[in-house]
């Protein structure tokens, strides 16, 4: 690992711990941990050490968060050999092909499925016009006398 990644990464916890250290130590809506310091708030006053804890807490979380981020610009994008650009122009192509086979699948689909729905009205039409054919027969068949 990079040297200033490593000392970027230890300073981003010790000012972690003193965030939570800070954070305990100010007064809550009860009685917090400040208020077994009662020789500074007397002298400081409660009003003052209040602040004081605030602004450290703001600026050590301020701190944090700049770190972080120059933290991020030291890492290295070629790790082990393995070039990030081109995972993601893969993961891209690879999106496309699934999507065009996708598409595909769902074209075949519709196909089949108005084959399947054409296949139908020609069997109703056909039923209907035997149907019909029947019909007309029928009143034939009674008009004709009957043989004897």
């Amino acid at each position: 690992m990079n040297t200033l990644f490593t000392i970027l990464t230890i300073l981003i916890v010790i000012a972690a711990i003193l965030l939570i250290a800070v954070v305990l130590l100010q007064n809550g809506k009860g009685e917090g941990m400040a208020s077994n310091f009662t020789s500074a708030n007397q002298t400081l006053g409660v009003r003052q050490t209040a602040d004081i804890l605030e602004k450290v807490s703001w600026g050590l979380v301020t701190f944090i968060l700049l770190v972080s981020i120059i933290t991020s610009f030291t890492v290295r994008t070629h790790v082990s050999g393995v070039n990030v650009d081109e995972l993601i122009e893969n993961v891209g192509r690879t999106a496309r092909f699934e999507t065009n086979e996708l598409a595909d699948a769902m074209k075949k689909a519709e196909r089949e499925e108005e084959a399947k729905v054409a296949k139908k009205e020609t069997a109703e039409k056909a039923v209907a016009e035997e149907k019909k054919a029947e019909a007309v027969k029928a009143p034939a068949e009674k008009k004709k006398p009957a043989k004897r």
